[in-house]
């Protein structure tokens, strides 16, 4: 609800602060003591158009100021907080908007300089404002099928069908991506699986490099390795004067030496120790001076060799280890291309599915907007009725679309409301037909019927009484003050039957003080309304009866409560 509203320097208004209570508050005055001045400027608040020309004379800046107390379970608070207006528990909201002469006009949330978008949010959410001339969500499309829906209750199969319709468009998205993409990624797998053949035929080996290179070594110097072998062979063990002919000589000695001396035992055990050991080592001589061999074609394909594992290298990653790591990073993107040709085939199949849903739900929405719009009209018609609109025809109308292009956020149903203001008249859409107190009442009989599911808190009516009087008067403030119940309400009228039903009763007076003219507001307590209401009867002349009668409709109102 709207809480305090604080305007200075706008219009004839130089300086005001109001404090707003719930239910149904009037505001009544003179003609053209500024009544709708007050509404231009909360208007200015949820993202109305701005005027330097509004900027009181003299001035070279207008503030307007409210605060609003939004309840916990306001759809609006989640849009604030998402944009950081509002923390997590705050529920009041402040809203600033500064026009200036310069053309420098702002506007704040909570403190914070906001886009004027954010304003322009509040209308149709936080307030509405009807009125001859301002009908602020009647005639939206949107605004017409979030009304009918409230009315049949289909809030909860709508916000299905919402999730199932935005899954859809998003792997709608996702299969025109991976489609776009295809032809790409076809040519993307060629290249990797060329790539991948090239190192599997290879059939690389860890370490396999340093191996090949100590071949190449052994067989580009085989000669000289087998000449160096031979040679050592030869002065180990072949021969007469060989190394270990010779060890033989020292070792009888030593045991010889033993048999006289017996502390030299260790020396001959020593010798025959070493002469084991050069025998293995002549044997190995031997057997790897066989294995030698200067074979050019094994040369020639260590070669080769060589060469494909430096080619492989280049292209791959500067070393065996890095084109083996290659090789299965290929394979992984190779199985995660095969999985997205699954992906595909799943997101084929979950969009059929949620065709299938979609039709399903929309079908059932469809059903429930028909039932709800033959019922919201009868309601509405009633309600015209009660406003002296007996002529009027009243009809809601569910178009559906065909197809899948049929789905839309909301359903695939288009919703009209049409109205005939005169007998014999075609209905037509309400833009094309209604005046400014037609819509305004049609506004109305809405409001009323809807008043226990409409979520916007604030309603602001300005002179929508225009042009009605006795009975019909009497109604709307009847309706009026229903509404109360469920909303704050702020009516700006002209009629004594409107202003009796208020709980709260706002005087707005125009003076002139040092030559400038001054607007000012007050709230009436009870002698003072009857006071009001009484002008409001009797004009001019206000004599003891027309007191009476006024303090009669108010005091009607009170035992109704």
């Amino acid at each position: 609800m709207l809480t305090e509203l604080r305007v200075s320097n706008f219009a004839v208004v130089e300086q005001l602060n109001l404090q707003f209570a719930e239910g149904l508050t009037v505001l009544t005055g003179e003609t053209g003591a500024g009544k709708s001045i007050l509404i231009d400027a909360i208007g200015l608040l949820i993202g109305g158009r701005a005027s330097a020309d509004q900027i009181r004379a003299g001035a070279e800046e207008a503030h307007i100021e409210a605060a609003f107390r939004l309840d916990p379970t306001s759809p609006v608070l989640k849009m604030f907080r998402d944009a950081g207006v509002l923390g997590s528990q705050e529920t009041e909201l402040i809203v600033r908007r500064i026009l200036s002469r310069s053309g420098r006009n702002r506007a704040y949330l909570n403190g914070g300089l906001t886009p004027l978008h954010l304003l322009e949010s509040l209308a149709g959410t936080v307030i509405d404002i009807h009125g001859q001339h301002d009908q602020q969500s009647l005639l939206s499309a949107q605004a017409q099928l979030d009304m009918l829906d409230a009315f049949g209750r289909l809030g909860g199969l709508r916000d299905e069908y919402t999730a199932v319709y935005e899954r859809w468009l998003a792997n709608r998205r996702k299969l025109e991506d991976a489609d776009r993409l295809s032809a790409e990624r076809a040519q993307r797998e060629d290249f990797l699986r060329f790539q991948s053949r090239e190192i599997e035929e290879a059939a690389i080996q860890p370490g396999e490099e340093e191996r090949v290179q100590a071949e190449r070594r052994r067989l580009v110097h085989a000669r000289r390795l087998a000449e160096l072998t031979q040679t050592a062979y030869e002065l180990l063990y072949a021969g007469d004067q060989s190394v270990l002919n010779h060890l033989s000589t020292v070792e009888k000695c030593l045991r010889q030496l033993h048999e006289i001396d017996h502390e030299t035992a260790a020396w001959a055990a020593a010798c025959g120790q070493t002469a084991l050991q050069l025998r293995d080592l002549a044997a190995s001589l031997r057997e790897y001076r066989d294995r030698l061999e200067q074979d050019p074609d094994q040369l020639e394909r260590i070669e080769e060799r060589l060469d494909r594992l430096q080619r492989l290298k280049k292209k791959y990653g500067g070393s065996v280890e890095g084109v083996l790591a290659y090789a299965a990073q290929l394979r992984r993107q190779l199985e995660e291309l095969g999985d997205s040709q699954v992906r595909v085939a799943e997101l084929r199949a979950s969009i059929e599915e949620d065709v299938r849903r979609l039709d399903a739900l929309a079908s059932q929405l469809s059903k429930g907007r028909a039932k709800a719009a033959k019922r919201m009209q009868d309601r509405v018609s009633e309600e015209l009725a009660a406003l002296r609109m007996e002529q009027t025809r009243f009809e809601i109308q569910v178009r559906i679309g065909a197809g899948d292009e049929a789905f839309s956020p909301t359903g695939r149903d288009r919703i009209d409301y049409l109205l005939s203001a005169n007998r014999g008249e075609p209905l037509q859409p309400l833009t094309r037909v209604a005046s400014g107190g037609e819509l305004s009442r049609v506004m109305l009989a809405i409001k009323t019927v809807l008043a226990e599911t409409d979520r916007v808190p604030v309603l602001i009516f300005d002179e929508i009484d225009s042009g009605i009087g006795g009975a019909a008067a009497a109604v709307m403030g009847q309706r009026l003050r229903a509404l109360g119940a469920y909303h704050q309400v702020l009516c700006v009228t002209h009629l004594p039957q409107v202003a009796s039903q208020a709980e709260h009763h706002l005087l707005v007076e125009k003076s002139v003080k040092q030559n400038r003219t001054i607007t000012s507001v007050k709230k009436l307590d009870q002698h003072a309304r009857q006071d009001e209401v009484a002008r409001m009867l009797g004009g001019l002349t206000i004599t003891k009866k027309v007191r009476e009668t006024a303090a009669e409709m108010i005091d009607s109102v009170k035992e109704k409560r």
